[in-house]
């Protein structure tokens, strides 16, 4: 019997915290998750069809049709997904709030980072060859590594556990009229042997359109009519190759290879036509190769060490206009990013008694970054623009068992970054023409902190209370972006910091479990636009004053919550599940008295059953609910809330035979109306069919 099963037994943190608590041949043989790669989040062990509050299984991603990352997450309590809107239509996740810049994303624990801007389009990191989602809210430990002001996202990648493991998939997407809409496939073959392991998978995801809702209706002037919405075709793949060697019951040593490419396009704002940009992305592509260990030191402490080397690149097309045939106007321009990153980190784990554990951690990463631009009419290049960086982190943590019941853990770092290079190519004040040039460098630091008391009182009860304070540092963008002439540099940003409360736990009744938190955060030296004014000198002598912004840390605010988590297993062919999110806002921004935080819903709930009426046949039947959420226009005069919606989804899986599946499903079975962020409706009714067979 399949069902869906939010919380087991034990409450075990899922990154073995104690050095010696379990020996890692026994944690890999009991599931597929990539041990090495997994992050300290504290969660219930995961069974199934499972979605804890700080972890999402394989199977519910499998489950509930949830092909990206963005769309994955938004299954949890706890984060929503969203639209950046405006020109680059991107993905978002907020966790509890907070954004993509305060929330770094992992693959195994391996950051994945823009060093330029981080804007990461989450609808570009593929979900079928993931193990597991981690997402650590408020409290993210600090031996994981700095910049997780808000929270963490660890994807987990999959790891063989038998001597042939393989799997194939492929699901065919169809859009509201069933007309074809794209495909997503994904294979994985492994093997597992007494003291080695390999494995290779692939995924694709190609999506030719999606459709708008039957009930949209064009305001006067839309761009938009109705019907399959353009420039929606996405295109992406992802490889990833591990090789693993362990030699004993203790000791694991993996690399790993992971490639994904992407490629594009953004649908236009469906009404503002005035400053619409005609942008699309031809290439959007990650590579990283990794290494990672851990090694038993005697019988009390554990050695655990990651090396990587990431690298990304992205070009950004800019057109004349919405044909996307000709760049012959000064708006078009053509923006290629290279970016590369090296790094490592080591972490000792000791059990110094049988009831007090240290552990210690250091992280180094080197960040480079060159971009350049091709500018219009007259097609010339830019020169290369560098900028080079460098980020360290050192962290201790103690964890002191009061009693058999009763865990205390402790943990600081000390983060700091050293900027090397800081280069950029226009105008200097006083000075004809463009040149290129160097930014001031500043280098800064921050101090983090944190504790939690976890009470187990019984196997089925787990309460915890914990205080966190972290901070982030701003990106180069965020430091020195000119933003197309609109802004002024400001080396001197400082970082963002959030001190987090949290109070939750969980419980078992039977068949039932139930899970839930309070947390509340208060947010300061918020990086804001603040409106100042500078002298633009054409000439020795000549200046006059412009209206630009500044990026500066003003802004402070409360974020606060609950989240709900309830699983019931009815029976041996019925399980039901639900969760729910309150989340309330309060940011001030004294450069603008009518701003209102965008992108999160104030009510959020996910609600599904599985219903096996016979052994080889599920039902699932799911629903996502979300109130109004705050937008803004795009020229930032008017907030306002986009509405509510409730998008109820279905999913119909026949074991054809033990190791073969066929399912069919829809989402937004009644084709309803709505939109996350200003003027980017979302997709209407659409259906898939899928194809599953396991050895």
């Amino acid at each position: 019997m399949r069902f869906l099963s939010i919380l087991a037994v034990s409450a075990a943190p899922v990154a073995i915290a104690s050095a010696h608590a379990q020996p890692a041949a026994d944690a890999q043989a009991e599931g597929s998750a990539f041990a090495l790669g997994q992050i300290i989040v504290t969660a219930p062990v995961q069974e199934g069809i499972a979605i804890a509050s700080s972890t999402l299984s394989s199977e519910a991603i499998y489950t509930f049709n949830r092909t990206t990352l963005d769309e994955a997450v938004s299954l949890m309590p706890g984060v929503s997904a969203s639209n950046s809107g405006g020109s680059r239509n991107e993905r978002l996740i907020f966790v509890r709030g907070f954004d993509r810049f305060q929330v770094p994303l992992s693959i195994d624990g391996v950051r994945v980072y823009l060093p330029a801007d981080n804007r990461l389009d989450y609808g570009r990191f593929l979900t079928p060859d993931i193990a597991e989602v981690q997402v650590a809210k408020g409290y993210a430990s600090v031996l994981d590594g700095p910049g997780a002001m808000g929270g963490a996202v660890n994807l987990v990648t999959r790891k063989p556990t038998k001597a042939l493991e393989a799997e194939a998939r492929g699901t065919l997407s169809l859009d509201r009229d069933a007309d074809y809409a794209g495909y997503n496939v994904f294979a994985l073959i492994g093997t597992r042997q007494e003291k080695w392991y390999a494995q290779g998978s692939y995924t694709r995801d190609f999506r030719d359109h999606w459709d708008l809702p039957g009930g949209y209706e064009p305001a006067a002037g839309s761009v938009e009519d109705g019907g399959e919405r353009e420039f929606t075709r996405t295109e992406d793949w992802r490889v990833n190759v591990k090789l693993g060697f362990t030699p004993n019951a203790t000791d694991e040593y993996s690399i790993s290879y992971t490639r994904q490419e992407g490629a594009k396009n953004a649908p236009l704002h469906v009404t503002d036509t005035a400053t619409q940009r005609n942008w699309s992305w031809p290439q959007w592509d990650v590579e990283s190769i990794y290494f990672l260990s851990t090694t038993a030191l005697g019988d009390n402490a554990t050695l655990k060490t990651r090396a990587y080397r990431n690298r990304l690149k992205n070009l950004l097309r800019s057109f004349d206009d919405a044909t996307q045939t000709a760049q012959t106007r000064p708006r078009a321009f053509n923006s290629p990013y290279d970016d590369t990153a090296w790094g490592g980190s080591a972490q000792l784990d000791v059990d110094l008694t049988d009831s007090y554990g240290l552990s210690v951690a250091a992280h180094y990463r080197r960040d480079k970054h060159i971009e350049t631009q091709q500018v219009f009419p007259a097609g010339t290049w830019e020169p290369d623009q560098e900028n080079l960086e460098e980020t360290w982190s050192v962290a201790v943590e103690n964890r002191l068992a009061l009693s058999p019941t009763l865990t205390f853990t402790a943990g600081a770092s000390y983060d700091w970054r050293d900027l090397k290079r800081a280069e950029e190519y226009g105008a200097v004040p006083g000075l004809p023409g463009n040149r290129l040039f160097s930014y001031p460098i500043r280098n800064s630091s921050a101090v983090n902190g944190q504790g939690r008391l976890v009470w187990t009182p019984d196997e089925a009860t787990r309460l915890h209370a914990s205080i966190s304070s972290r901070a982030r540092f701003p990106t180069v963008f965020e430091r020195f972006s000119s933003r197309f002439g609109g802004a002024t540099s400001n080396p001197d940003l400082k970082a963002e910091r959030a001190t987090s409360f949290e109070v939750g736990g969980s419980r078992r009744f039977g068949g039932v479990t139930a899970e839930g938190a309070l947390f509340y955060s208060r947010v300061t030296d918020v990086i804001v636009a603040f409106p100042t004014v500078i002298e633009v000198c054409t000439a020795p002598g000549v200046c006059d004053p412009q209206a630009v912004t500044q990026s500066r840390n003003l802004g402070k605010g409360d974020y606060y919550g609950v989240e709900l988590s309830l699983d019931a297993r009815l029976g041996d062919t019925l399980g039901l599940g639900a969760n729910y999110t309150w989340t309330h806002r309060d940011l001030d921004d004294p450069s603008n008295a009518a701003f209102r935080p965008t992108g999160v819903p104030t009510h959020k709930a996910f609600v599904w059953a599985d219903w096996s009426p016979v052994s080889r046949l599920h039902v699932v039947p799911n629903v996502d609910i979300a109130s109004s959420r705050w937008t803004v226009n795009t020229p930032g005069t008017r907030y306002y809330k986009t509405g509510s919606h409730v998008l109820a989804n279905l999913r119909v899986d026949f074991d054809v035979m033990d190791n073969v599946t066929l399912g069919v499903g829809a989402r937004n079975l009644f084709d309803e109306t709505y939109q996350l962020t200003d003027g980017f409706p979302e997709p209407g009714r659409s259906f898939f069919a899928s194809l599953r067979a396991r050895l």
